[in-house]
């Protein structure tokens, strides 16, 4: 039986393949779970539609994110950390950190988009990335100061 997957099933395929299986594992399996849907002409159309649609999403999600990447990139932000003797910092400057700052900017970006390999533990000015889509990467600069 030919069939579309609507998931990706590890071992058949990923999602909108059209694959050949056995008529059992298709009826009983695949197509009660929601896993696929069998390959009718109708059905195979309407993959091709939600593709292209899928398609216009993706590109105006990239787009967005272009922009937004433009604007963060003239952005820096100012964190004020408590320092001790010789300028030792108390704590550090997370993620969590700088997407806060960034808020108060006016751009809310998730924690997880702000990639730091670790938390900054020193002063001084760091360019900091910033994951916006799959394609699409900014970097702003973040001033590590003490109060």
């Amino acid at each position: 039986m030919k069939i579309i997957l609507r998931q990706m099933v590890e071992g058949l395929g990923e999602i909108g393949d059209v694959i050949h299986v056995k008529n059992g594992y298709a009826r009983n399996f695949l197509i009660p779970q929601k896993m696929a849907v069998e390959a009718t002409t109708k059905n195979i159309r309407m993959l091709e539609e939600e593709k292209k649609m899928s398609k216009r999403r993706e590109h105006k999600n990239k787009n967005e994110a272009e922009a937004l990447a433009q604007e963060l990139e003239k952005i820096s932000v100012t964190a004020t950390v408590a320092v001790g003797e010789e300028d030792r910092v108390f704590g550090s400057v997370t993620s969590q950190t700088i997407a806060d700052l960034l808020s108060k900017k006016g751009h809310e970006i998730d924690k997880r988009k702000v990639i730091l390999d670790e938390p900054i533990k020193a002063l001084g000015v760091y360019t900091v990335p910033i994951k916006l889509h799959s394609e699409v990467e900014a970097k702003i600069r973040v001033w590590v100061v003490k109060e």
